[in-house]
């Protein structure tokens, strides 16, 4: 089966600022309990996805293009850039922000730990 993208704007996720786009890959139904998002996220200069917290699941953001601001669970922050993969383990929490020039673009993949 081959299919496109589904296109959603979303706007403040997870309390951050402005409006994102997230193009859906698989749809939470299809994951059959094993997860609930595998997207791609572009985030236009000057927004964010604010922090948030994981309990039961991990989530990878692998870093497409442009650049940004990763804070980590220990509230480290670091540039991160295409090729870069942020990993996102259980119970912990992260948030990303674009504050360069160009559009953030990065694939997240959240999926349970326990199946």
């Amino acid at each position: 089966m081959v299919r496109k993208e589904i296109a959603q704007e979303r706007h403040e996720v997870q309390g951050g600022v402005g409006t994102v786009m997230c193009y859906n890959v698989i749809s939470k139904e299809e994951f059959s309990d094993h997860g609930r998002l595998y997207a791609r996220f572009v985030l236009p200069p000057g927004t964010s996805i604010g922090w948030h917290v994981h309990e039961g699941e991990t989530e990878p953001y692998y870093i497409l293009a442009g650049e940004g601001t990763f804070t980590d669970s220990d509230g480290s922050v670091q540039l991160v850039h295409k090729g870069d993969c942020c990993i996102i383990e259980e119970g912990c929490g992260h948030s990303i922000a674009n504050n360069g020039t160009e559009d953030l673009e990065f694939m997240a993949l959240i999926y349970n730990v326990e199946n």
